[in-house]
This record gives C-alpha cells, sequence and structure tokens, in this order.
C-alpha cells in the first residue's frame, strides 16, 4: 500500500509512464491485506505530530472514496474504549481531553443517555467527529448489549473506522496502469551508489534500469533492501495477528464499531482447564494476568476480528509467510469474553479460529521513515508500524512531494531518516518510545 500510495501521488505531479512499481508478489499481499484495515484520529500526544499526519491521511482517504462511490467501503463507525474499573474514569477522561486538544475535535461528556448519538454502520459523511465520553453505564449498555454489565465509562472516538484496504489498492493500481505507470513483477536485486548516489538497479530478472530516483517501499524488508545501499535503517519488526472467529450464533452485534477493553484481565478459565494448565510449565503463563486492550471489530454479518498486542518483543528478521503460536487465538478469545461475556457459549467448542498476520516494522519512536536517504537519489516510505493504511495516503503525499522538490508539510521534519542522528531529539524520544500511539 505504501509503495502503491506513493506511486499515486508521484504520478499526480509528473507524467505517470516516468514511473516504475517493481514487486515479486501479487500487489498488496505481503503486508497490506493482513490487518485489522482500520483508521483512527485518537492519536495521544506527547504534540500532534501524528494527530496532524493521520488527519490529512484520513482527509485523502475521504477524497478517494467521493471519488469512486465508496468502492473501498470507508465507514466511520468509530472506537469505543470500554473500562469496568471507576479508578480509570479519571485518566480515561484526561486522555479524551488530551486527544481532543490535539485536534480530534470536541469532547462531548455525557452522565445520561439523551445527546449521545450511535454510529452509523456504513459510510462516513454526516456522522459525529470528536470524542464522546459516555459516563452513565444503562446508555453504554443499551447501545451495546452484548458488553458486561461490569462496564462504567465509555470513550468514543468518532472520526474512526475501516475500509476494505486491497480494494482501494487496487482501484488505485488500475487507475496508475492506466494512466502509463508500468508494473514489474520481479526483485531488486542491487542498487549502484558509485559515488554516492543512486546508479544503475539491477533485477533478479538480469533486468538493468537507470534511475533518477529509488523509492524503498519494502515493508517488513525495510532492513534488507536498505542493506543494498550501505544502510543499516533503524528499525525492528514485531509479529502481530488477528483471529477470525465465525460467531454462527450471533453473541456480537455486526453493526459494532472496534470495540477495546481497557483494564488488564486473566483469561477465563474453567476450574478444570485451570488445573491442567497449571500442571505443565509450558501452559502455566496462561494463568497469568494480560494486558489491557483486547479489541474486535465486525467483519461482515457473522465473524469477529479479534486482536491483542499483548507481545511486543521484536524479531531481528521476518519470517515469511509469519507463523504464529497455536494458543493465540484462545488468548484472544478467553480475553475478548471478559468484555462479552456471551461468548463462553463457545467454550470448548470453538478449534476453527483463522490466525494471520504480519510485522510491524517500526522505529524507536514508533513514528515512519519519509523522505530523502543518505545517498542521493534514494528515498524512502516505510515503518508505518500498524497504522500503514490509514497513514498510506499522507505518506504518498508525503513522499512524492520530497522527490518532486514541493513544499512540504510541517510534520516532514519528524518523520526524516537524520532524526536519530540528532543529539536533542534522544531526550524527546524518552517521551515516546516504540509502542507510542499503539493500542
Amino acid at each position: 500500500m505504501a509503495g502503491i500510495s506513493a506511486a499515486y501521488h508521484l504520478a499526480l505531479k509528473q507524467p505517470a509512464d516516468r514511473i516504475l512499481l517493481v514487486d515479486e508478489r501479487e500487489p498488496l499481499t505481503l503486508t497490506s491485506d493482513k490487518g485489522t484495515q482500520a483508521y483512527r484520529n485518537w492519536w495521544p500526544g506527547p504534540d500532534d505530530t501524528m494527530m496532524r499526519f493521520i488527519s490529512r491521511s484520513i482527509d485523502l482517504m475521504e477524497d478517494l472514496a467521493d471519488q469512486c462511490d465508496n468502492l473501498f467501503n470507508l465507514n466511520r463507525r468509530g472506537y469505543v474504549f470500554l473500562t469496568g474499573d471507576t479508578e480509570n474514569i479519571p485518566a480515561m477522561q484526561r486522555q479524551a481531553e488530551m486527544v481532543s486538544a490535539l485536534g480530534a475535535g470536541p469532547l462531548r461528556v455525557h452522565t445520561g443517555g439523551e445527546d449521545y448519538i450511535r454510529s452509523k454502520p456504513e459510510g462516513f459523511r454526516d456522522s459525529p467527529i470528536g470524542i464522546d465520553l459516555v459516563l452513565d453505564p444503562a446508555t453504554i449498555l443499551d447501545t451495546f448489549p452484548f458488553i458486561t454489565d461490569r462496564v462504567v465509562a465509555m470513550i468514543h472516538a468518532r472520526r474512526c473506522g475501516w475500509l476494505d484496504s486491497v480494494r482501494l489498492g487496487n482501484w488505485l493500481l488500475e487507475r496508475l496502469v492506466e494512466d502509463g505507470v508500468r508494473v514489474i513483477r520481479d526483485r531488486v536485486d542491487s542498487v549502484n551508489t558509485t559515488g554516492g548516489r543512486v546508479g544503475p538497479i539491477t533485477l533478479a530478472s538480469g533486468t538493468r534500469i537507470d534511475a533518477q530516483s529509488f523509492v524503498i517501499a519494502a515493508g517488513p524488508l525495510l532492513k534488507e533492501a536498505g542493506a543494498m545501499l550501505g544502510l543499516d535503517m533503524p528499525v525492528i519488526n514485531e509479529l502481530h495477528g488477528k483471529v477470525a472467529f465465525r460467531d454462527h450464533l450471533g453473541k456480537a452485534a455486526s453493526g459494532a464499531p472496534m470495540m477495546l477493553w481497557e483494564d488488564a484481565v486473566y483469561l477465563n478459565w474453567t476450574e478444570s482447564e485451570r488445573r491442567e494448565l497449571a500442571s505443565r510449565e509450558d501452559t502455566r503463563f496462561l494463568l497469568n494476568e494480560f494486558p489491557a486492550g483486547v479489541h474486535f471489530r465486525p467483519r461482515g454479518e457473522d465473524e469477529l476480528l479479534m486482536i491483542w498486542t499483548y507481545d511486543t518483543h521484536p524479531h531481528e528478521g521476518p519470517l515469511l509467510p509469519a507463523v504464529f503460536p497455536g494458543y493465540y487465538g484462545e488468548i484472544c478469545f478467553r480475553g475478548l469474553s471478559r468484555m462479552i461475556p456471551v461468548l463462553s457459549a463457545y467454550f470448548g467448542k470453538v478449534n476453527d479460529f483463522v490466525v494471520d498476520g504480519g510485522y510491524y516494522c517500526k522505529t524507536r519512536d514508533n513514528r515512519p521513515l519519509i523522505g530523502p536517504l543518505p545517498i542521493e537519489g534514494a528515498y524512502v516510505v516505510a515503518a508505518l508500524s500498524g497504522y500503514g493504511i490509514m497513514a498510506s495516503q499522507a505518506a504518498g503525499e508525503l513522499l512524492a512531494a520530497h522527490v518532486t522538490g514541493e513544499p512540504l508539510p510541517d510534520y516532514a521534519r519528524a518523520f526524516r531518516f537524520e532524526r536519530f542522528d540528532d543529539p536533542a531529539y534522544e531526550a524527546f524520544l524518552k517521551q515516546l518510545g516504540s509502542t507510542s500511539g499503539q493500542l
């Protein structure tokens, strides 16, 4: 998606037949079809850099949706954050106030249900923006009756939702090909950097390409791609999965938003299951407390996509295709049942989780790398972590501005490759970290 978006925005600024996309795989099949395909303008600080960047990208996605009669089904159902712990309410309110002040839109606090507006299941026009903080459990349960009655508060971030990223990517790609962009199924094998600038590029097929500019949009293969230029790209890869589960009993509403449980939980096991898990060293950890953040969104009429970022240890190199622990689906399902108790009806009856996913390619500040590299003529649009789909259009637009020499938005500096060489930036890094902005 990053490469297609970069090509699309370059083609808006120069002749399309000067642009060549090289991919050894079917486009959009390495990581761009592996996530939840969601977007959000919910970006806590410490500053408004990511908020402005992603908001610009959402603007562009909405414009594209208008151009194609919303072929890729962009919705604005929102992100809903829930807690069953009254002690969490002050922190949730502070965070909502901060995100609102950073540019997410107005904050509305509801102690009753009179003024709260439910989200529309389809489309995005004429839907609220901003944030609703609902402090009335009755309103929450009336809106989402499948949620645990322990719930005490809810944040509903409005300019959020999801889309069909494969449809979007293929629609952009079709437009590019119609306009003259060439697509080659091949692999970049080497890049000549004699004299400190990009020279001839050789593909695995033996084809040689003379190019003025070389843009790396390699996703989790960024380190490998950078090494061809003699660069050590400052990134790590984290393995992230999603679980597809068919809710054939209709226990969770198909029209729900993205929903996240903000409390740490113990997995929901029966007493006999607990005894069995405790008896084995390799399963004992399943009895430990797991961090907050288990979440889901519906897909279609009877399927849930479940996600839980409880493990963020880095991987030196991506194993492709990605491989996930056999217990990942069970962990997500049991954790989600704390938020949706009716899912317990499936306990002992479910063995058909479908697990897939990919890698978050991340920098130390969890912000992207977009712009020129130390080799003249070389550029990067990568390290888009878990927000690649939602950031793709602003990332492509920014990359194109760098390549063509057009004026840059003021957030451009925050994503430059050389920022990690600035000693002053080290102090700022302490406020961020590799999970900054990650749900």
